[in-house]
Protein backbone atom coordinates (compact mmCIF):
# COMPACT_ATOMS: atom_id res chain seq x y z
CA UNK A 1 0.00 0.00 0.00
CA UNK A 2 1.41 3.29 -0.98
CA UNK A 3 1.94 5.65 2.12
CA UNK A 4 -0.26 8.92 1.63
CA UNK A 5 0.57 12.13 3.66
CA UNK A 6 -1.89 13.67 5.87
CA UNK A 7 -2.68 17.45 5.05
CA UNK A 8 -1.96 19.33 8.05
CA UNK A 9 -4.00 20.37 10.66
CA UNK A 10 -7.99 19.95 11.44
CA UNK A 11 -7.95 17.71 8.34
CA UNK A 12 -5.69 15.57 9.31
CA UNK A 13 -5.98 11.87 8.35
CA UNK A 14 -8.68 13.24 5.88
CA UNK A 15 -6.95 11.70 2.72
CA UNK A 16 -8.70 12.14 -0.91
CA UNK A 17 -8.83 9.11 -2.54
CA UNK A 18 -7.01 9.04 -6.06
CA UNK A 19 -9.14 9.87 -8.87
CA UNK A 20 -11.53 12.28 -6.44
CA UNK A 21 -10.56 15.94 -7.30
CA UNK A 22 -12.28 19.61 -5.63
CA UNK A 23 -14.36 20.80 -8.00
CA UNK A 24 -12.85 23.71 -10.63
CA UNK A 25 -12.63 27.43 -9.32
CA UNK A 26 -15.32 29.71 -10.65
CA UNK A 27 -13.10 31.90 -11.83
CA UNK A 28 -9.57 30.47 -13.25
CA UNK A 29 -8.37 34.16 -13.13
CA UNK A 30 -9.43 34.83 -9.25
CA UNK A 31 -6.47 34.94 -6.89
CA UNK A 32 -7.33 34.06 -3.61
CA UNK A 33 -5.78 36.83 -1.57
CA UNK A 34 -5.07 34.48 1.63
CA UNK A 35 -2.80 32.35 -0.46
CA UNK A 36 -0.47 35.25 -2.45
CA UNK A 37 1.80 38.28 -0.99
CA UNK A 38 -0.31 40.93 0.00
CA UNK A 39 0.37 43.63 -3.78
CA UNK A 40 -0.47 40.69 -5.90
CA UNK A 41 -3.60 41.71 -8.49
CA UNK A 42 -4.18 41.56 -11.98
CA UNK A 43 -3.72 44.61 -14.22
CA UNK A 44 -6.59 45.49 -17.09
CA UNK A 45 -4.98 42.87 -18.96
CA UNK A 46 -5.08 40.03 -17.06
CA UNK A 47 -1.22 39.87 -15.98
CA UNK A 48 -0.42 39.45 -12.27
CA UNK A 49 1.34 42.10 -10.55
CA UNK A 50 3.28 42.39 -7.73
CA UNK A 51 4.44 45.37 -6.21
CA UNK A 52 3.45 47.29 -8.91
CA UNK A 53 5.49 45.09 -11.48
CA UNK A 54 3.99 43.10 -13.82
CA UNK A 55 4.93 39.03 -14.40
CA UNK A 56 5.95 39.36 -17.86
CA UNK A 57 8.02 42.19 -16.76
CA UNK A 58 9.94 40.29 -14.16
CA UNK A 59 10.38 37.27 -16.43
CA UNK A 60 11.56 39.35 -19.60
CA UNK A 61 14.18 41.20 -16.69
CA UNK A 62 15.58 38.19 -14.54
CA UNK A 63 14.17 35.06 -16.52
CA UNK A 64 12.54 31.83 -15.30
CA UNK A 65 12.43 30.02 -12.96
CA UNK A 66 12.84 32.74 -10.58
CA UNK A 67 11.62 33.43 -6.97
CA UNK A 68 9.60 36.82 -6.35
CA UNK A 69 9.40 37.96 -3.13
CA UNK A 70 7.01 40.94 -2.09
CA UNK A 71 9.49 42.84 0.25
CA UNK A 72 6.52 44.79 1.87
CA UNK A 73 4.47 41.87 2.00
CA UNK A 74 7.49 40.28 3.92
CA UNK A 75 7.99 43.23 6.17
CA UNK A 76 4.10 43.90 7.29
CA UNK A 77 3.95 39.96 8.37
CA UNK A 78 7.29 40.81 10.50
CA UNK A 79 5.40 43.87 12.02
CA UNK A 80 2.38 41.92 12.51
CA UNK A 81 4.34 39.10 14.67
CA UNK A 82 6.00 41.49 16.15
CA UNK A 83 3.24 43.91 17.56
CA UNK A 84 1.43 40.57 18.43
CA UNK A 85 3.49 39.01 21.03
CA UNK A 86 5.13 42.92 22.38
CA UNK A 87 7.87 44.04 24.18
CA UNK A 88 7.10 40.82 26.95
CA UNK A 89 7.85 38.37 25.04
CA UNK A 90 10.37 37.26 21.82
CA UNK A 91 10.27 36.69 18.07
CA UNK A 92 12.64 35.20 16.49
CA UNK A 93 12.46 34.54 12.54
CA UNK A 94 13.67 31.26 11.86
CA UNK A 95 16.12 31.67 9.39
CA UNK A 96 16.01 27.72 8.06
CA UNK A 97 12.81 28.75 6.12
CA UNK A 98 14.91 31.23 3.70
CA UNK A 99 17.67 33.55 4.98
CA UNK A 100 19.29 36.02 2.81
CA UNK A 101 21.86 38.73 3.82
CA UNK A 102 19.06 41.13 2.70
CA UNK A 103 16.04 39.33 5.02
CA UNK A 104 18.67 39.57 7.60
CA UNK A 105 18.79 43.30 7.42
CA UNK A 106 15.06 43.50 6.97
CA UNK A 107 14.64 41.89 10.43
CA UNK A 108 17.11 43.37 12.12
CA UNK A 109 15.08 46.71 11.48
CA UNK A 110 11.81 45.35 12.03
CA UNK A 111 13.07 44.06 15.28
CA UNK A 112 12.92 40.77 15.43
CA UNK A 113 15.55 37.94 16.46
CA UNK A 114 17.09 35.54 14.53
CA UNK A 115 16.91 31.45 14.71
CA UNK A 116 19.98 29.52 13.09
CA UNK A 117 20.78 26.37 12.76
CA UNK A 118 24.29 26.19 11.00
CA UNK A 119 27.64 27.97 10.39
CA UNK A 120 26.80 29.26 7.31
CA UNK A 121 23.22 30.74 8.65
CA UNK A 122 25.61 32.18 11.07
CA UNK A 123 27.59 33.65 9.24
CA UNK A 124 25.02 34.63 6.72
CA UNK A 125 23.10 36.58 10.35
CA UNK A 126 26.48 38.27 11.28
CA UNK A 127 27.71 39.42 7.90
CA UNK A 128 24.57 40.95 7.44
CA UNK A 129 24.69 42.84 10.81
CA UNK A 130 22.51 40.95 12.93
CA UNK A 131 23.58 41.54 16.73
CA UNK A 132 24.89 38.26 18.31
CA UNK A 133 23.03 38.55 21.61
CA UNK A 134 19.82 38.48 19.10
CA UNK A 135 20.54 35.51 17.77
CA UNK A 136 19.87 32.20 19.07
CA UNK A 137 22.24 28.79 17.53
CA UNK A 138 19.88 25.88 17.02
CA UNK A 139 20.67 21.92 15.74
CA UNK A 140 20.76 18.51 16.86
CA UNK A 141 24.61 18.05 15.87
CA UNK A 142 26.43 21.14 16.46
CA UNK A 143 29.79 20.77 15.18
CA UNK A 144 32.74 21.71 17.90
CA UNK A 145 33.72 24.62 15.24
CA UNK A 146 29.99 25.64 14.89
CA UNK A 147 29.76 26.21 18.70
CA UNK A 148 33.61 28.04 19.31
CA UNK A 149 32.09 30.41 16.45
CA UNK A 150 28.47 31.03 18.43
CA UNK A 151 30.11 31.33 22.14
CA UNK A 152 33.25 33.65 20.46
CA UNK A 153 30.62 35.72 18.38
CA UNK A 154 28.59 36.06 21.97
CA UNK A 155 25.24 34.21 20.43
CA UNK A 156 22.34 35.38 22.82
CA UNK A 157 20.86 31.75 23.65
CA UNK A 158 22.21 27.91 22.14
CA UNK A 159 19.53 25.32 22.49
CA UNK A 160 21.21 22.34 24.28
CA UNK A 161 19.66 19.23 22.00
CA UNK A 162 21.39 16.49 23.81
CA UNK A 163 23.83 15.27 27.05
CA UNK A 164 26.74 15.31 25.09
CA UNK A 165 25.56 19.12 23.79
CA UNK A 166 25.60 20.24 27.56
CA UNK A 167 29.18 19.13 28.01
CA UNK A 168 30.32 20.12 24.36
CA UNK A 169 29.26 23.73 25.12
CA UNK A 170 29.91 24.18 28.49
CA UNK A 171 33.32 23.05 27.54
CA UNK A 172 34.11 25.12 25.11
CA UNK A 173 32.53 28.27 26.48
CA UNK A 174 34.93 27.95 29.82
CA UNK A 175 38.21 27.57 27.72
CA UNK A 176 37.09 30.79 25.97
CA UNK A 177 36.59 32.32 29.60
CA UNK A 178 32.37 32.52 29.22
CA UNK A 179 29.56 31.65 30.27
CA UNK A 180 27.15 30.97 27.59
CA UNK A 181 23.29 31.01 27.86
CA UNK A 182 21.45 28.11 27.07
CA UNK A 183 17.99 26.37 26.36
CA UNK A 184 17.56 22.66 26.82
CA UNK A 185 15.14 21.32 23.74
CA UNK A 186 12.69 18.66 25.13
CA UNK A 187 10.55 16.46 23.50
CA UNK A 188 7.14 16.80 25.31
CA UNK A 189 5.34 13.56 23.48
CA UNK A 190 2.70 15.33 21.43
CA UNK A 191 1.31 13.99 18.38
CA UNK A 192 1.18 17.51 16.13
CA UNK A 193 -1.46 17.29 13.12
CA UNK A 194 1.22 17.59 10.47
CA UNK A 195 3.38 15.01 8.36
CA UNK A 196 5.98 12.70 9.72
CA UNK A 197 8.96 14.09 8.52
CA UNK A 198 7.74 17.41 10.11
CA UNK A 199 6.66 16.60 13.36
CA UNK A 200 9.28 16.95 16.19
CA UNK A 201 7.79 16.66 20.10
CA UNK A 202 6.98 13.00 19.91
CA UNK A 203 9.77 10.68 21.58
CA UNK A 204 10.87 8.44 17.94
CA UNK A 205 12.79 10.99 16.42
CA UNK A 206 15.85 12.53 16.50
CA UNK A 207 15.39 16.50 18.27
CA UNK A 208 15.97 16.94 21.98
CA UNK A 209 15.90 15.33 25.02
CA UNK A 210 12.67 13.24 26.26
CA UNK A 211 10.67 14.85 28.95
CA UNK A 212 9.50 10.96 29.38
CA UNK A 213 11.62 8.98 31.73
CA UNK A 214 13.15 11.35 33.40
CA UNK A 215 15.47 12.77 31.06
CA UNK A 216 15.03 15.88 30.42
CA UNK A 217 15.33 16.69 34.62
CA UNK A 218 18.74 15.18 34.82
CA UNK A 219 19.70 16.83 31.36
CA UNK A 220 18.53 19.97 33.72
CA UNK A 221 20.70 18.59 36.34
CA UNK A 222 23.66 18.59 34.72
CA UNK A 223 23.11 21.99 32.93
CA UNK A 224 22.65 23.64 36.34
CA UNK A 225 26.46 22.27 37.81
CA UNK A 226 28.10 23.07 34.68
CA UNK A 227 29.94 26.55 35.26
CA UNK A 228 30.07 27.63 31.27
CA UNK A 229 26.65 27.03 31.22
CA UNK A 230 23.73 29.97 32.20
CA UNK A 231 20.41 27.93 31.87
CA UNK A 232 17.82 30.08 30.96
CA UNK A 233 14.92 28.25 30.10
CA UNK A 234 13.28 25.13 28.03
CA UNK A 235 12.60 24.97 24.59
CA UNK A 236 9.74 22.82 22.94
CA UNK A 237 8.76 22.50 19.28
CA UNK A 238 5.93 20.54 18.42
CA UNK A 239 6.22 20.21 14.47
CA UNK A 240 5.70 22.76 11.48
CA UNK A 241 2.66 23.58 9.15
CA UNK A 242 0.29 23.06 12.31
CA UNK A 243 -3.42 24.90 12.24
CA UNK A 244 -4.64 23.19 15.27
CA UNK A 245 -3.43 24.58 18.98
CA UNK A 246 -4.43 21.94 21.07
CA UNK A 247 -1.08 20.34 20.86
CA UNK A 248 0.19 23.92 21.81
CA UNK A 249 -1.50 23.27 25.26
CA UNK A 250 -0.43 19.98 25.75
CA UNK A 251 2.95 20.76 25.37
CA UNK A 252 2.60 24.15 27.61
CA UNK A 253 1.27 21.89 30.21
CA UNK A 254 3.92 19.07 29.90
CA UNK A 255 6.90 22.46 29.73
CA UNK A 256 5.38 23.95 32.73
CA UNK A 257 5.39 21.06 34.91
CA UNK A 258 8.73 20.67 34.15
CA UNK A 259 9.70 23.89 35.29
CA UNK A 260 7.29 23.31 38.66
CA UNK A 261 9.83 20.08 39.25
CA UNK A 262 13.01 22.33 38.63
CA UNK A 263 11.84 24.74 41.19
CA UNK A 264 10.96 22.25 43.50
CA UNK A 265 14.32 20.68 43.35
CA UNK A 266 16.67 23.10 42.72
CA UNK A 267 15.06 26.17 43.85
CA UNK A 268 15.37 28.23 40.73
CA UNK A 269 12.28 29.36 38.49
CA UNK A 270 13.71 29.05 35.34
CA UNK A 271 12.90 32.83 33.31
CA UNK A 272 12.30 31.74 29.74
CA UNK A 273 10.11 29.15 27.93
CA UNK A 274 10.29 28.64 23.47
CA UNK A 275 7.39 27.11 22.32
CA UNK A 276 8.76 26.74 18.84
CA UNK A 277 7.38 27.85 15.76
CA UNK A 278 5.53 25.56 12.78
CA UNK A 279 2.40 27.52 12.32
CA UNK A 280 0.79 26.82 9.17
CA UNK A 281 0.00 28.81 6.46
CA UNK A 282 -2.37 29.04 3.34
CA UNK A 283 -1.17 26.84 0.48
CA UNK A 284 -4.29 26.01 -0.91
CA UNK A 285 -7.92 27.96 -0.34
CA UNK A 286 -8.77 25.42 1.77
CA UNK A 287 -6.10 25.83 4.58
CA UNK A 288 -6.89 28.23 7.07
CA UNK A 289 -4.25 29.50 9.31
CA UNK A 290 -4.53 32.08 12.21
CA UNK A 291 -3.18 35.45 12.22
CA UNK A 292 -0.62 36.08 14.85
CA UNK A 293 -2.56 38.14 17.30
CA UNK A 294 -4.78 34.83 17.82
CA UNK A 295 -1.75 32.93 17.60
CA UNK A 296 0.33 35.15 20.50
CA UNK A 297 -2.84 35.51 22.89
CA UNK A 298 -3.90 31.54 22.44
CA UNK A 299 -0.07 30.78 23.28
CA UNK A 300 0.05 33.73 26.44
CA UNK A 301 -3.00 32.47 28.02
CA UNK A 302 -2.00 28.97 27.44
CA UNK A 303 1.01 29.72 29.39
CA UNK A 304 -0.43 32.10 31.82
CA UNK A 305 -3.04 29.47 33.20
CA UNK A 306 -0.70 26.66 33.40
CA UNK A 307 1.99 28.98 35.20
CA UNK A 308 -0.92 30.05 37.94
CA UNK A 309 -2.00 26.85 38.34
CA UNK A 310 1.58 25.48 39.24
CA UNK A 311 2.25 28.32 41.28
CA UNK A 312 4.97 29.99 39.18
CA UNK A 313 5.79 32.93 37.55
CA UNK A 314 4.77 33.60 33.80
CA UNK A 315 8.57 32.94 32.02
CA UNK A 316 9.22 35.13 28.82
CA UNK A 317 7.73 33.55 26.01
CA UNK A 318 9.65 33.35 22.59
CA UNK A 319 8.18 31.84 19.42
CA UNK A 320 9.96 31.04 15.86
CA UNK A 321 7.66 31.71 12.78
CA UNK A 322 9.40 30.75 9.89
CA UNK A 323 7.31 29.90 7.57
CA UNK A 324 4.27 31.80 8.22
CA UNK A 325 6.52 35.04 7.71
CA UNK A 326 8.04 34.82 4.67
CA UNK A 327 6.18 31.56 3.47
CA UNK A 328 3.21 33.62 2.09
CA UNK A 329 5.42 36.55 0.49
CA UNK A 330 6.75 34.59 -2.54
CA UNK A 331 5.55 32.98 -5.68
CA UNK A 332 7.95 30.76 -8.05
CA UNK A 333 7.49 32.61 -11.66
CA UNK A 334 8.26 29.61 -14.81
CA UNK A 335 7.38 29.53 -18.14
CA UNK A 336 5.81 26.35 -19.90
CA UNK A 337 7.52 24.83 -22.05
CA UNK A 338 5.15 21.45 -23.19
CA UNK A 339 1.43 20.98 -22.74
CA UNK A 340 0.82 17.32 -22.90
CA UNK A 341 -3.25 16.20 -22.45
CA UNK A 342 -3.73 12.26 -21.63
CA UNK A 343 -7.15 11.36 -22.66
CA UNK A 344 -9.25 10.54 -20.18
CA UNK A 345 -6.53 10.95 -17.26
CA UNK A 346 -5.44 14.58 -17.34
CA UNK A 347 -3.02 17.30 -18.87
CA UNK A 348 0.46 17.40 -17.88
CA UNK A 349 1.83 20.70 -18.06
CA UNK A 350 5.71 20.66 -18.07
CA UNK A 351 7.56 24.12 -17.01
CA UNK A 352 11.28 24.98 -16.64
CA UNK A 353 12.17 24.50 -13.30
CA UNK A 354 10.75 21.39 -11.00
CA UNK A 355 12.33 19.65 -7.86
CA UNK A 356 15.29 21.67 -8.10
CA UNK A 357 13.70 24.38 -7.26
CA UNK A 358 10.92 23.10 -5.01
CA UNK A 359 11.61 19.74 -3.37
CA UNK A 360 8.38 20.07 -0.99
CA UNK A 361 5.87 18.44 -3.74
CA UNK A 362 8.06 15.11 -3.77
CA UNK A 363 8.99 15.30 -0.21
CA UNK A 364 6.15 15.60 2.12
CA UNK A 365 3.42 15.20 -0.30
CA UNK A 366 3.13 18.83 -0.16
CA UNK A 367 -0.13 20.94 -2.05
CA UNK A 368 0.30 24.01 -3.96
CA UNK A 369 -1.94 26.52 -5.82
CA UNK A 370 -0.92 27.48 -9.54
CA UNK A 371 -2.48 30.35 -12.01
CA UNK A 372 -1.59 31.80 -15.53
CA UNK A 373 -0.23 34.65 -14.61
CA UNK A 374 0.81 36.32 -18.16
CA UNK A 375 -2.47 36.85 -19.41
CA UNK A 376 -6.24 36.30 -18.55
CA UNK A 377 -8.54 33.66 -19.95
CA UNK A 378 -11.64 32.40 -20.45
CA UNK A 379 -11.35 28.95 -21.29
CA UNK A 380 -12.67 25.90 -19.45
CA UNK A 381 -10.88 24.62 -17.09
CA UNK A 382 -8.75 21.46 -17.40
CA UNK A 383 -6.91 19.05 -14.73
CA UNK A 384 -3.30 19.34 -14.70
CA UNK A 385 -0.44 18.21 -13.37
CA UNK A 386 2.55 21.02 -13.41
CA UNK A 387 5.48 18.97 -13.78
CA UNK A 388 9.15 19.98 -13.71
CA UNK A 389 12.12 19.03 -16.23
CA UNK A 390 13.85 16.83 -14.49
CA UNK A 391 14.88 12.89 -14.78
CA UNK A 392 12.30 11.81 -12.39
CA UNK A 393 8.47 10.71 -12.52
CA UNK A 394 8.14 12.18 -8.87
CA UNK A 395 9.05 15.63 -10.28
CA UNK A 396 5.65 17.19 -9.33
CA UNK A 397 5.61 20.90 -8.96
CA UNK A 398 1.41 20.77 -8.17
CA UNK A 399 -0.10 17.67 -8.49
CA UNK A 400 -3.07 18.75 -8.87
CA UNK A 401 -4.87 21.74 -10.40
CA UNK A 402 -7.17 23.46 -12.78
CA UNK A 403 -6.02 25.29 -15.74
CA UNK A 404 -7.11 26.95 -18.78
CA UNK A 405 -7.58 24.91 -21.56
CA UNK A 406 -5.61 27.37 -23.94
CA UNK A 407 -2.97 27.10 -21.90
CA UNK A 408 0.08 26.81 -24.53
CA UNK A 409 4.34 27.10 -24.47
CA UNK A 410 5.66 30.26 -23.29
CA UNK A 411 3.06 31.26 -20.68
CA UNK A 412 3.88 31.97 -17.54
CA UNK A 413 2.75 30.28 -14.57
CA UNK A 414 3.36 31.47 -10.87
CA UNK A 415 3.33 28.94 -8.07
CA UNK A 416 2.12 31.19 -4.78
CA UNK A 417 3.71 30.45 -1.04
CA UNK A 418 7.15 29.45 -1.86
CA UNK A 419 8.87 31.50 0.29
CA UNK A 420 9.72 29.38 2.54
CA UNK A 421 11.94 25.62 2.02
CA UNK A 422 12.15 26.13 -1.88
CA UNK A 423 15.11 28.58 -2.49
CA UNK A 424 16.63 27.07 1.34
CA UNK A 425 15.93 23.30 0.04
CA UNK A 426 16.83 24.01 -3.76
CA UNK A 427 19.76 21.20 -5.65
CA UNK A 428 21.70 20.99 -8.54
CA UNK A 429 19.88 17.88 -9.53
CA UNK A 430 20.71 17.49 -13.27
CA UNK A 431 22.87 20.20 -12.73
CA UNK A 432 20.50 22.53 -12.41
CA UNK A 433 20.99 26.01 -12.05
CA UNK A 434 19.34 27.37 -8.92
CA UNK A 435 17.11 30.87 -9.53
CA UNK A 436 17.78 33.66 -8.30
CA UNK A 437 15.50 35.36 -5.54
CA UNK A 438 14.13 38.56 -6.72
CA UNK A 439 12.73 41.18 -4.26
CA UNK A 440 10.17 43.95 -5.51
CA UNK A 441 9.04 46.96 -4.04
CA UNK A 442 7.03 49.89 -4.97
CA UNK A 443 7.38 49.62 -8.73
CA UNK A 444 11.02 48.46 -8.10
CA UNK A 445 12.54 44.83 -8.15
CA UNK A 446 16.09 44.03 -7.32
CA UNK A 447 18.37 40.38 -6.95
CA UNK A 448 19.11 39.50 -3.26
CA UNK A 449 20.49 36.25 -4.41
CA UNK A 450 21.46 35.70 -7.93
CA UNK A 451 20.85 32.98 -10.33
CA UNK A 452 23.41 30.19 -10.29
CA UNK A 453 25.50 30.26 -13.82
CA UNK A 454 27.56 27.57 -15.81
CA UNK A 455 30.79 28.99 -14.16
CA UNK A 456 29.78 28.20 -10.50
CA UNK A 457 28.68 24.89 -11.15
CA UNK A 458 32.39 24.28 -12.97
CA UNK A 459 34.40 26.35 -10.53
CA UNK A 460 33.49 23.51 -7.52
CA UNK A 461 34.52 20.94 -10.06
CA UNK A 462 38.18 20.82 -9.20
CA UNK A 463 38.01 17.78 -11.52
Amino acid sequence: MSRSAHPAGPRHADVLTEGHYAAPPADLNALDPKVWAQTVSRDEDGVLTVGGISATRLAEEFGTPAYILDEADFRARARAWRTAFGADADVFYAGKAFLSRAVVRWLNEEGLNLDVCSGGELATALSAGMPADRIAFHGNNKTVAEIERAVEAGVGRIVLDSFQEIVRVAHIAQSLGKRQRVQIRITVGVEAHTHEFIATAHEDQKFGIPLAGGQAAEAVRRALQLDGLELVGIHSHIGSQIFDMSGFEVAAHRVVGLLKDIRDEHGVELPEVDLGGGLGIAYTSADDPREPHEIAKALTEIVGRECEAARLRAPRISVEPGRAIVGPTAFTLYEVGTVKPLEGLRTYVSVDGGMSDNIRTALYDAEYSVALVSRASDAEPVLSRVVGKHCESGDIVVKDAFLPADLAPGDLLAVPATGAYCRSMASNYNHALRPPVVAVRDGEARVIVRRETEDDLLRLDVG
